[in-house]
């Protein structure tokens, strides 16, 4: 009897912790949902290029490093390799949440460089960050990739941002496709207007607003699932997935500013 009980508290003490790792966990989404993995059990690795504000996040394990630079992700993958062996834990989920939005104010006057921080960070890094944190993600794991509803439908002005964005679902869709034979989920977030940082510098009407936290939970119960397309609220984004079955020439006459 008492080497069953020994045996049942050895197989208790191999059972590996659940690991979570976030990107852009310093603010807005990433900070909710590192502070809701927490909450629910997680050995949560929260990244950011800002160390303070990390280590201000109660329960997680901080790693700071810069998105755009691949030897800094090689380090802090290394450092989270090294950490899950030493915390027995198992990284389950990858969120890379990080990004970026900038506008182009004149079309005429097309921003290039704008355009290419935008692509740079929210497609680029996407791919130095898959490079070094996917190998560590566990079989029947998951990889969550931040998109937006604004791939919805085209918006002014969102020519960086939209670009970017439907380049992840695209990336999504494919990775998605060639991760199934080894056992890894892909998911893509498509969220409406939710209050953060970033969205607070829109300077127009950000219909349905939803907060970060309610954000964070919405993710969180649909990543549960395995859901392929996350996006919220429902009836913001079912009116965007409506309106982009109407025929080209409409949208353009519905969506395209008035030229004063």
């Amino acid at each position: 009897m008492e080497q069953a009980n020994s045996h049942q508290g050895n197989l208790h003490q191999s059972v590996a912790r659940p690991a979570v790792l976030i990107t852009g966990a310093s603010s807005g989404i990433g900070l909710a949902l590192a502070m809701l993995y927490v909450e629910k059990g997680y050995m949560v690795f929260a990244c950011g290029r800002n160390e303070q504000r990390l280590n201000a996040i109660s329960g997680v394990v901080p790693l700071a490093f810069d998105i755009n630079d691949k030897a800094q992700i090689q380090t802090a993958a290394q450092t989270l390799s090294d950490k899950l062996v030493a915390s027995n834990a198992k990284l389950q989920l990858v969120i890379l949440n990080a990004g970026s939005c900038e506008y182009i104010e004149n079309p005429l006057r097309f921003d290039g460089a704008l355009f290419e921080r935008v692509i740079q960070t929210n497609v680029i890094s996407m791919g130095y960050c898959l490079e070094h944190f996917l190998p560590l993600v566990a079989i029947n794991g998951r990889v969550a990739l931040m998109s937006s509803s604004a791939t919805y439908l085209p918006f002014p002005k969102a020519e960086a941002y939209g670009a970017s964005k439907a380049a992840v679902n695209y990336l999504a869709s494919s990775l998605r496709l060639d991760l199934k034979a080894f056992g890894i989920g892909v998911s893509v977030i498509c969220p409406g207007f939710v209050k953060t940082p970033l969205t607070d510098k829109n300077d127009f009407a950000m219909p349905m607003q939803i907060t970060a936290e309610k954000a964070a939970i919405t993710i969180f119960t649909e990543l549960k699932k395995a859901k392929d397309e996350i996006h919220f609220p429902k009836r913001f984004t079912l009116l965007l997935k409506g309106l982009s079955c109407l025929p080209s020439a409409l949208i353009n006459k519905i969506l395209a500013p008035k030229i004063s």
